[in-house]
């Protein structure tokens, strides 16, 4: 471990990386808070995950430079797992996607998250982001948000009527201001002067929001503060016997799909951001499944790398893992000395800064020059982020990877069919490609369509594939042709793979 932090030798290094270590910290601060608070669970949850993710997480091999913690990317599974299962089941789950994670890292199972469809984890992405948005403007409104994707789209004029009625007492209208004001926040931070903008546009609007609700006294509901030791529940054995039932494990598995294909896109994109040591997937997905396993033995929530903490980590200057293990340092020490100031952060706030997070999990920019070039891709994304929607997250997904796999199998098989007459009335059918079941119909349409009188000779030895679909129904029309007195004929044939 020592060898990995050789470079702090340097004095300009280690300055870097503390200083780095507090943008981290002040970007992760009202995350943690946030993704916790949305994801039904007190808001010192999230802050151990993120304390857990610097301490421990940024201490292992793997990335050097991105930070792992809460993400908004699994907000609407843990809500959904916690109202399923409750609250005490979470770190049984959590606990049961670290040990998936470590033994698949330790498989060598780490590069092939790479190969699941950029459109499926895009379109994973984009209705997780509509899921937040749709739920958290009930959160901006001091309103209690419906449980299924869609009752939150069907109750939207319900929501805007309750924002609207001042008549009673004006709560949600202030709340749903405070809220709107964040977010107005955020968007605007980035066209500041560099000088403002040293400051996390998250933490600016989150403080400012603050400082409006308690100088005017707005009546709006604050973060609830029970301490970091008071939330810690470790799962009981009770809670691990129920991981054999068939729901649960479909949630961790839902679990480690999401936070792994996460993490290592995290680590893919945040490669191309410096010039470092390059991230060795096995070890991270070992990394990342050892953060999750204490997580839930502390009972906290899940934890993935986030790119918006790994690209403010890198943009600040990091040079090595000092620099996200000091941020899990900074979170603990913020959460000991100071609970209290937590506890002043208004709900609304936190709702507006996953609004706005959630609109950013929404590739709006790339939508239209995907549909342009590759259409299927972009069904592919659509399908998934309405499955989400409509349903749950583990069967967007579900869908979206059956989508991808028949789309390549689709695009795969292709195979040409051309059919010539030679002299004497012979015909000869040439295929050429990929003879599949996907392309049966096909293939059986043009042999059915010729003469049954005349001699037909198959070559099939331009075929790459013929599976055994085909092959067997190739040969059954061949002995249908026979029967008709001809000499139908199958020549040399490619070896069938």
């Amino acid at each position: 471990m020592l060898s990995a932090f050789s470079p702090l030798a340097s004095r300009g290094v280690l300055r870097q990386d503390i200083l780095a270590s507090l943008v981290v910290f002040l970007v992760a601060l009202p995350l943690c808070v946030g993704v916790a608070v949305a994801s039904g669970v007190p808001a010192e949850l999230g802050l151990i995950t993120g304390i857990v993710g610097g301490l421990v997480v940024g201490a292992l091999p793997g990335s050097a430079l991105q930070v792992s913690g809460p993400a908004a990317g699994l907000t609407v599974l843990v809500f959904e797992a916690v109202r399923e299962f409750g609250l005490g089941m979470l770190g049984a789950i959590v606990l049961a996607t670290g040990l998936l994670q470590i033994a698949l890292g330790l498989l060598r199972f780490g590069r092939w998250f790479r190969a699941i469809s950029v459109s499926v984890v895009q379109g994973m992405l984009a209705g997780i982001g509509l899921v937040l948005i749709f739920g958290q403007l009930y959160t901006m409104a001091g309103l209690a948000q419906p449980q299924s994707g869609l009752d939150k789209i069907a109750e939207l004029p319900g929501l805007a009527a309750d924002v609207a009625n001042v008549s009673d007492s004006g709560t949600a209208l202030a709340s749903f201001c405070v809220g709107a004001g964040t977010i107005a926040v955020l968007v605007l931070w980035p066209r500041l002067p560099a000088r403002v903008r040293v400051v996390p546009g998250a933490l600016a609007a989150v403080a400012l929001a603050t400082v409006v609700v308690q100088v005017a006294g707005l009546d709006v509901d604050t973060v609830r503060v029970e301490g970091l030791l008071e939330v810690v529940q470790p799962p009981g054995l009770g809670e691990l016997s129920e991981l054999g039932g068939l729901a649960v494990l479909g949630t961790v598995l839902a679990f480690t799909l999401i936070a792994s294909a996460e993490s290592l896109f995290s680590a893919a994109a945040v490669d191309r951001m410096h010039d470092g040591p390059r991230t060795h997937y096995d070890k991270e997905l070992v990394a990342q499944g050892v953060g999750n396993s204490v997580c839930g033995a502390l009972g906290a929530l899940p934890m993935t790398a986030v790119i918006v903490r790994s690209s403010a980590n890198v943009q600040a200057g990091a040079k090595t893992p000092l620099s996200r293990i000091l941020h899990g340092a900074w979170l603990l020490l913020f959460t000991v000395l100071l609970p209290g100031a937590i506890g002043v952060i208004p709900l609304a706030a936190l709702a507006g800064v996953l609004v706005h997070a959630g609109w950013k999990l929404i590739p709006v920019r790339e939508i239209v020059p995907l549909w342009r070039e590759h259409r299927g891709e972009a069904v592919i994304l659509a399908v998934t982020a309405i499955a989400i929607v409509a349903s749950n997250m583990f069967e967007g997904v579900l869908l979206g990877l059956l989508l991808a796999v028949v789309k390549s199998a689709w695009e795969t098989s292709h195979v040409h069919i051309e059919t010539r007459e030679l002299t004497g009335g012979r015909i000869v059918v040439t295929l050429t490609g990929n003879a599949t079941f996907l392309r049966l119909p096909r293939i059986m349409e043009t042999l059915e369509a010729l003469p049954k009188d005349e001699p037909v000779e198959l070559d099939l030895t331009a075929v790459r594939h013929l599976d055994h679909a085909c092959r067997t129904a190739l040969e059954n029309w061949v002995a249908r042709h026979n029967a008709a007195e001809t000499r139908p004929a199958l020549t040399r044939q490619a070896d069938p793979a």
